[in-house]
């Protein structure tokens, strides 16, 4: 089919394509008119995410933004949220929707209005979040601007208030939770001292706060007291005037040589050689004695750290035991602290006045109802006429061929075409749906070549 064709049958039917686009435009004009608006109001708040917590410090995580966003816009079109609303704007109490819930249909009869009247508002709110940005739009569309305005705004308050609640709430759950843990804690930590202690006096162990018994310290200490190596360098050691009495032998020896025996110098030089071999043998009876009494002691140190030795050995499960219970005490005493300061922070927290959602400027009543849109709808009825028209004759002439001209005949017969022959004289009488079903133009009788 060539678009000159195509042309000839949109021409031959152009009463069918006028009928059906007035028809639709009609049909498009009546809805507008008749069918209800509904008028759509926005509120927005700002969720405040990017910012720490104020009691705990944390920020939310990037992975969990998308969800925390999606259960808040859920949650603006819960029930629990729309039942506020319905309380907070005394629906109960309108005559306007005390009838409207009389006249409700039986499907709904065994709802209550509270009920009923959650329904209409979660029907009419909506949420979403505004694309590049951490703001979510709460909408609420209704027949009336005036009360889409009301309940935007309400919407808002109820959907602020039941986020800070339920935070409140949980956090108060929270902190209750801990502090039941922190009383079982604090009971077990109680018994466990006592049991410690019960078990030190029984069998004569103290273990100090390095989990180190009394009587492995006093080892240790004895130990580090050392013994006889030292003694015995001691001993060993020369007394401090044996230098002297071994100078002064040396010059009486060189003094025999030269000097007479009777000589001053000589006897001055014995002499002096005499005191200093009586205080070397002085010096040396006091070094040893002194060995004596540290051998002695070293002896008898000795004999301590073997007896503290073989006590230590002789209460090492006893000790380890002990140690296993001192470990337990520390690992509930651990578990009291953090479960006091866990609730502490909770209760803190069930306090705070901020819900992590910032209230933004109120809803403004809207002029133009969202549905329907007249321009839109007469126009969409216009064009959707039209081409319903062009449709309608396109399948009425490729179930019926009608519509023919000389490049028809020419696709036919291999000939020039010299002239064609219209009807002349009277018109053939037709009626006003053969005028709708069928073209206008006169199928060509005769053709000549």
């Amino acid at each position: 089919m060539s678009i000159f064709q195509f042309f000839r049958i949109i021409w031959a039917y152009r009463l069918l394509i006028l009928v059906s686009t007035v028809a639709c435009t009609v049909a498009g004009v009546s809805f507008v008119q008749l069918v209800k608006p509904r008028y759509e109001a926005q509120s927005r708040v700002m969720l405040d995410v990017i910012k720490p917590d104020p009691v705990t410090g944390q920020v939310m995580a990037t992975a969990f933004l998308r969800a925390y966003t999606k259960t808040q816009i859920e949650l603006v079109k819960d029930l629990e949220v729309a039942t506020r609303v319905v309380t907070a704007m005394a629906w109960e109490k309108d005559p306007v929707f005390q009838k409207a819930y009389s006249d409700r249909p039986k499907s709904q009869k065994d709802l209550s209005f509270t009920r009923w009247a959650a329904e209409e508002v979660m029907s009419g709110a909506d949420a979403k979040l505004i694309e590049g940005s951490n703001i979510l739009e709460i909408s609420y569309a209704s027949r009336s601007p005036e009360r889409a305005k009301q309940v935007a705004d309400t919407l808002r308050k109820a959907y602020v208030d039941m986020t800070l609640e339920t935070r409140r709430n949980g956090a108060r759950r929270n902190a209750e939770w801990y502090e039941a843990q922190a009383v079982k804690s604090k009971a077990i930590l109680f018994q466990s001292e006592l049991e410690k202690a019960a078990y030190e006096r029984a069998n004569g162990i103290l273990l100090q706060d390095d989990k180190v018994d009394i009587d492995s310290a006093r080892l240790a200490a004895l130990a580090g007291q050392g013994g006889g190596p030292m003694v015995s360098s001691v001993a060993a050691q020369p007394p401090p005037s044996a230098g002297a009495l071994a100078q002064a032998d040396a010059d009486l020896a060189q003094a025999s040589r030269t000097l007479g025996p009777n000589h001053p110098q000589l006897l001055a030089l014995r002499q002096r050689r005499g005191v200093l071999e009586e205080q070397v043998a002085q010096e040396r009876r006091t070094s040893g004695s002194s060995a004596s009494a540290a051998i002695s002691a070293a002896q008898s140190t000795n004999s301590l750290i073997e007896a503290q030795k073989n006590k230590v050995m002789s209460q090492r499960d006893k000790v380890e035991k002990l140690r296993l219970m001192q470990d337990e005490i520390s690992l509930r005493r651990e578990q009291y602290t953090t479960s006091i300061a866990r609730a502490a922070q909770l209760r803190q927290e069930a306090e705070i006045l901020e819900s992590g959602v910032i209230p933004l400027a109120n809803a403004i009543t809207p002029q133009e109802p969202v549905f329907p849109k007249k321009g839109l709808v007469i126009g969409a009825a216009l064009f959707g006429g039209g081409g319903l028209g062009v449709a309608m004759g396109l399948l009425l002439e490729l179930l019926g061929r009608r519509v023919r001209s000389a490049d028809d005949l020419s696709s036919v017969i291999d000939a020039p075409i010299l002239a064609v022959i219209r009807r002349v004289g009277k018109p053939l009488k037709v009626t006003w749906w053969s005028r709708l079903l069928r073209p206008m133009m006169p199928r060509p009788r005769a053709a000549g070549a």
